[in-house]
């Protein structure tokens, strides 16, 4: 549903994602929309409380990152097939992290492993698009995948973006609703493009 509102491979270090304004102190488908009293495109949003504190992710032994200098790709990818993404080519999650405009991930220190991560892309003015919101299944159930959720919507936010979509699965649209995520309140919806034809009869 489209709703609004093993060897590691480490990427290298000149990837780096273009950095938003932040508030805090902070180092198949249905479409929801973010929803916005405002459709000014350069509107800008206060910073909706946290519901996990930078603070009290690193207490817990996480560390949040908005880049993906550190991430390795392959630990990613375990962590893509353990929610039931299909395996994909570390060079194309590469290109894909290239193309990304806003990232957040947080990793486990003790292993260093990715644990959750999202990432958005768009047209830097108006319009993002929110991909791969995962969260390994051993950590799920403490807040790791709302604590990414709303950071990487204030980063949008924060660059006046307010037009935020996603793709959902129906079982995890109750994840996305109390961040404020609706199915299109005007009533668009998603399509996909698809190469299989119709038998003719």
């Amino acid at each position: 549903m489209l709703l609004r509102g093993t060897t590691g491979t480490p990427l290298p270090t000149s990837l780096h994602l273009p950095t938003a304004t932040t508030y805090r102190h902070h180092p198949h488908s249905l479409s929801i929309s973010a929803s916005s009293s405002s459709s000014s495109s350069s509107a800008t949003f206060p910073a909706t409380p946290l519901s996990i504190s930078d603070a009290e992710l690193e207490s817990r032994g996480f560390a949040l990152h908005r880049d993906a200098a550190s991430l390795d790709l392959d630990r990613l990818n375990a962590v893509f097939v353990a929610v039931g993404f299909p395996r994909r080519d570390p060079g194309k999650i590469r290109v894909a992290l290239e193309h990304t405009d806003a990232l957040v991930w947080v990793q486990q220190r003790r292993t260093e492993k990715p644990v959750a991560f999202a990432r958005a892309t768009g047209d830097g003015v108006f319009n993002a698009i929110i991909w791969d919101v995962v969260v390994d299944p051993s950590f799920q159930g403490i807040g790791l995948g709302k604590a990414v959720m709303e950071r990487l919507v204030d980063d949008l936010l924060a660059r006046g973006i307010n037009n935020i979509a996603l793709y959902s699965e129906p079982r995890v649209l109750g994840f996305y609703r109390p961040l404020g995520f609706v199915a299109d309140p005007d009533g668009i919806r998603g399509m996909v493009y698809s190469r299989k034809q119709k038998k003719k009869k």
